[in-house]
C-alpha cells in the first residue's frame, strides 16, 4: 500500500511540475500545436524532474499491483487527483474550494479503509484466454478512440477519456498477468503486448481527449475506466479478496475514494497559466 501511495504522489506531483515548465517554456510563433514545445519543455528542470517522477511512479504501481488487490492499487492511482489539487493550492496557488478540499479528505479516507481492509493479491494466476482478451481489449481502444474523435462536444470527450481509462486498466491487469520475467516467456505472453499497446492507446485517447474537449469530462471518464473494470477483474477472475469479513469496508472505501477522485477531476490537466503565480513560475 505504501508502493501504491507513494505512486500516487508521483503522478500527482510530476502533473505540477510539468504543467510548471510547460507554463514557464516561450511559446512558438503560429498557432495551432508547437512541435518544438516538448523540446523546449525539456530544458527545464521541472520538467525533467516531473519525467523522472513519472518512472518512479510506475515502477511503484508495478511493486504494488504485485502485492496488492487490483482495486486497492487502481483506487489509490486515482488519488493522484488529490496530490495533484494539494500541490497545485501550493505550488500554483490555486484557490481549492471547500468542496474540493472535502473530496479531498473524502479521497483519503477512503484509502485508509482500503488499506484496512485489503487482503493480498489474489492466487489465481490467470488463464491464457484472459490474457489474449486483455491484448484484444488494448487492441479495441485504438478502435474505441477512431470512432470517439467524431463525435461531438463533451460526448467525444467523455468517450475518449473513458477509453483512456480502459486502456491504463489493461496495463493494471497486465502487470498481474505477467507472471515469468525470462526473455523467452515474455515475448511469448500476450500480456506484455496487451501492456504495451493498452498504455501507449491510453497516453494517445487522453492527449487527444484533453485537447479537445473538456478536462473535467475527460478526466472523470479516464478515472471510471480504470478503476471500476480492473478491480471486477481482479475479484471475478485473479481471486482478489479482502481481509475476513470486511468485504463492506472495502467497498465503502472504493466508493468514496473513487467518488472524491471524480469531484476533483478537474484536475486531470494542470491549471491554466493566468492561475499560477508569474513570480513562483520565475522562481
Amino acid at each position: 500500500m505504501i508502493c501504491a501511495l507513494g505512486s500516487a504522489l508521483c503522478f500527482g506531483t510530476a502533473s505540477v511540475l510539468q504543467a510548471m515548465a510547460a507554463q514557464a517554456t516561450a511559446p512558438g510563433t503560429g498557432s495551432g500545436v508547437d512541435p518544438a514545445l516538448l523540446v523546449r519543455a525539456l530544458r527545464q528542470w521541472r520538467y525533467l524532474a516531473g519525467l523522472a517522477l513519472d518512472g518512479l511512479g510506475f515502477v511503484l504501481q508495478v511493486v504494488a499491483l504485485r502485492s496488492l488487490p487490483i482495486y486497492a492499487v487502481g483506487a489509490a492511482l486515482a488519488a493522484s487527483l488529490a496530490v495533484t489539487a494539494v500541490v497545485a493550492a501550493r505550488l500554483l496557488r490555486v484557490r481549492l474550494s471547500g468542496a474540493e478540499w472535502g473530496a479531498v479528505g473524502a479521497v483519503c479516507a477512503g484509502l485508509a479503509m482500503l488499506g484496512l481492509a485489503s487482503g493480498a493479491e489474489g492466487d489465481q494466476a490467470g488463464s491464457d484466454a484472459l490474457r489474449f482478451a486483455m491484448l484484444g481489449v488494448a487492441v479495441g481502444v485504438l478502435g474505441l478512440g477512431a470512432v470517439a474523435g467524431r463525435l461531438p462536444g463533451r460526448g467525444r470527450a467523455l468517450a475518449l477519456g473513458l477509453g483512456a481509462g480502459f486502456g491504463f486498466g489493461v496495463v493494471e491487469v497486465s502487470v498481474r498477468l505477467i507472471d515469468e520475467l525470462s526473455p523467452g516467456a515474455l515475448l511469448t505472453n500476450p500480456a506484455l503486448y496487451a501492456l504495451l499497446v493498452g498504455g501507449g492507446a491510453a497516453f494517445l485517447l487522453l492527449t487527444s481527449a484533453l485537447q479537445r474537449g473538456s478536462v473535467t469530462v475527460a478526466t472523470a471518464g479516464m478515472v471510471v475506466g480504470e478503476t471500476v473494470g480492473p478491480a471486477l477483474v481482479g475479484v471475478v477472475w485473479l481471486g482478489d479478496r479482502t481481509r475476513p469479513g470486511l468485504e463492506w469496508l472495502a467497498v465503502t472505501g472504493f466508493v468514496v475514494a473513487v467518488a472524491g477522485a471524480l469531484a476533483l477531476a478537474r484536475f486531470g490537466e494542470a491549471p491554466g497559466v493566468e492561475e499560477v503565480d508569474p513570480v513562483r513560475v520565475r522562481d
